[in-house]
């Protein structure tokens, strides 16, 4: 069979700044350039959503059959989280709910354990097995106070989960987001189209893993 083709997702806005703006308060800091710098935050902000949620490409709706199961009994526990990790090779980062982290934190405490720490950039994070936990408030929480664990092996040296963006864009700011002049118009308005391309890729089945109906408790 041929290989599966992904098409890139968009999320586009438009960045309004008022020429006033623009000529009157760009000292200490540029404006526009602030501006932006919140607008490019917001379509990250996207991304890594879509990145959990999307349908045609997102890790909750994509990771394989085979590499999905429940908790044994209801809350995240150690034993639970050494399944996910020993189902596939070279695990590197597990991503859950900041409320799912707390409900492992309490599991560990009833058993007189304690997670390990993980230096994540100079940020200490809580990790388990020496694999760093990392909080993603993208995995949702059901009605029933449920959630989901992602487990995943990053890169295509490692037959891992890999990020798909364009090589290179015309205006590019960031790699795989570009901005665009669009104008000023009758109202002194000056407009910029910010848009950023993005998918996903999961090369072989156990590069992505997921521990489902998670209880968070209180």
């Amino acid at each position: 069979t041929s290989p599966r083709e992904y098409e890139l997702s968009l999320a586009q806005t438009v960045l309004h700044v008022h020429t006033r703006v623009a000529d009157l308060y760009n000292d200490p800091m540029n404006q526009i350039a602030e501006q932006l710098k919140l607008t490019v935050h917001e379509l990250r902000e996207r991304q890594e959503y879509e990145l959990v949620n999307n349908q045609e490409f997102g890790l909750l709706h994509n990771a394989d059959l085979s590499q999905r199961f429940p908790t044994r009994n209801g809350p995240p526990t150690p034993d639970d989280f050494d399944e996910l990790i020993t189902r596939r090779r070279n695990a590197q980062y597990i991503f859950a709910h900041p409320r799912a982290i707390a409900a492992f934190g309490r599991e560990c405490n009833k058993l007189g354990l304690y997670p390990d720490s993980h230096d994540m950039g100079g940020e200490r994070v809580m990790a388990w097995r020496n694999i760093p936990i990392l909080p993603c408030n993208k995995i949702p929480i059901s009605n029933t106070q449920t959630s989901s664990v992602i487990v995943v092996r990053t890169g295509e040296d490692n037959q891992g989960l890999v990020g798909l963006r364009p090589a290179a864009l015309p205006d590019q700011h960031e790699p795989g987001l570009n901005v665009r002049f669009m104008g000023i118009n009758e109202k002194a308005i000056i407009s910029y189209l910010v848009s950023n391309y993005f998918s996903a890729a999961i090369l072989v089945p156990d590069a992505v893993g997921v521990l489902e109906d998670v209880e968070l408790g209180r």
